[in-house]
């Protein structure tokens, strides 16, 4: 019954002056990027635990930790290549992946089809196969007081 699997991953990062905006790969103008040790892409972030909670290997801060020098400013698209080759390596293949951005700012949705295609591309599958959804808090809570963004991510993945 191990033949399937499925992950869930969740991330966020506040806002941070004289930042880039990275988000699903991809760079997006923006007044204020995320803050964290890496490019603080929330979006690759989550899926990358997502991936690694399904195949049972843990967590993104087991396998990059942010306390190591090595990953400081990192670009996350290296962080989702590795995560990719440690789930293969453990026999498994991408099936699929739901994805929600939770963010008041900036508007995601004409920046949706570019991440789709940035991340299919990094882990060596159909754009098809990566759900992207972009969603406000209604003005409550963190994001909801523009103070940073938050990702959820389900995953399917299974015996190749």
């Amino acid at each position: 019954m191990n033949s399937i699997r499925i992950g869930f991953g969740y991330d966020v990062h506040a806002f941070a002056q004289e930042r880039e905006l990275w988000l699903g790969g991809i760079k997006i103008e923006h007044s204020s990027g995320l803050l964290g040790h890496s490019d603080a892409d929330v979006l690759i972030h989550a899926l990358c635990d997502a991936l690694l909670g399904a195949a049972n290997l843990r967590d993104i801060g087991f396998h990059f930790p942010d306390s190591s020098s090595e990953f400081k400013n990192i670009d996350s698209k290296i962080l989702l290549k590795n995560t990719m080759l440690l789930i293969r390596e453990k026999g498994y293949e991408f099936g699929n992946a739901d994805c929600t951005v939770c963010a008041e700012e900036p508007t995601l949705n004409p920046h949706i089809a570019p991440m789709q295609e940035c991340l299919a591309q990094v882990m060596g599958v159909e754009a098809d196969t990566i759900s992207i959804k972009a969603t406000t808090s209604e003005k409550m809570g963190f994001v909801g007081r523009k103070e940073g963004m938050a990702a959820y991510v389900t995953v399917l993945i299974y015996k190749s």
